[in-house]
């Protein structure tokens, strides 16, 4: 991996760690074009209560009002979790060139765990998508984020039916 992006991702590491001090879900995400960061944006969901202040989407916003314009068609979004369907939607319609993402997220994905809107054929806009950059540290942050919040019970899937 690019020398840029793995600075990206430590620094949407920082970035998902101050979110789950402010007790949001510790989600970072960071926007990068040619090598240098644009914006960079943490989970604010709980803080701002609103369900779209997602680390992916704030960054967004922040590198479209710093370049001045919505076309990202030059930027890489580096996020420590899988984009949501939201965030995805959001992704293809910044026409983002790159999205490199850390942990997978099984209960609501869509670069490949649910679904994968980022790469869905029918959509006039496919951004390249790599999984898995320092996927065990943003999952280790989201395991210990929940599991503090339960009180150190461990969330064990519930069987169907």
């Amino acid at each position: 991996m690019e020398p840029a992006i793995q600075a990206a991702m430590a620094r949407a590491l920082d970035e998902a760690r101050a979110a789950a001090v402010q007790g949001d879900v510790p989600v970072g995400a960071v926007v990068v074009r040619d090598g240098a960061v644009v914006a960079a944006a943490a989970n604010r969901t709980v803080r701002d209560q609103d369900p779209t202040a997602h680390a992916e989407v704030l960054a967004l916003r922040a590198a479209a009002a710093a370049l001045g314009r919505w076309r990202l068609s030059d930027c890489t979004l580096v996020v420590t979790l899988e984009p949501c369907a939201m965030c995805a939607g959001a992704i293809v319609l910044a026409r983002v060139a790159r999205v490199v993402y850390g942990a997978w997220d099984d209960k609501a994905g869509m670069a490949g765990s649910v679904g994968d809107l980022l790469r869905h054929p029918r959509l006039n806009h496919r951004p390249e998508v790599i999984a898995g950059v320092e996927a065990d540290a943003s999952g280790e942050l989201l395991r210990a984020f929940f599991e503090s919040r339960r009180g150190g019970v461990v969330d064990t899937p519930k069987p169907a039916g």
